[in-house]
């Protein structure tokens, strides 16, 4: 079995997170839900854990970062190319997120943007050149 990841995020309003991320393609689990979470599934190895404060505060004992204030994590996670990065960033706008809290990064053969959740967390979203990534010549 491949390893799984499960980022948790800390959201303040659930409903409202459980529908940005639907909006913006993962689908809701309710294996792993109830009313103070919720798992949201992007692929067979990614997840995010939705996570009332409450909820989170069982988890850690440090304060929870307010991720519209300051950055705890970047999360990034890649596309099939770069217009399927622009489409995963403007999706995530209508759904109510910001586009591009950081820089875009275009090196050619690397192409990055980005999008806040409602709460602030940021998801980078990225394209790489399959060639240049497996080490040979970018295609042209």
């Amino acid at each position: 079995m491949s390893k799984l990841i499960f980022v948790n995020l800390p959201v303040t309003d659930l409903a409202r997170s459980i529908a940005f991320y639907e909006a913006v393609g993962a689908r809701k689990n309710p294996n792993f839900s109830d009313d103070t979470a919720a798992c949201m599934v992007f692929s067979e190895t990614i997840h995010a854990m939705l996570l009332t404060h409450d909820k989170f505060r069982q988890f850690t004992s440090k304060p929870i970062v307010d991720a519209k204030a300051a950055c705890e994590v970047l999360i990034c996670v890649s596309e099939e190319s770069r217009a399927a990065v622009d489409a995963a960033v403007e999706t995530a706008v209508a759904a109510g997120g910001a586009a591009d809290p950081t820089p875009t990064q275009d090196y050619g053969v690397m192409y990055g943007r980005s999008y806040e959740d409602p709460d602030g967390h940021v998801w980078e979203v990225m394209w790489m050149d399959p060639a240049a990534a497996a080490g040979g010549s970018p295609a042209a």
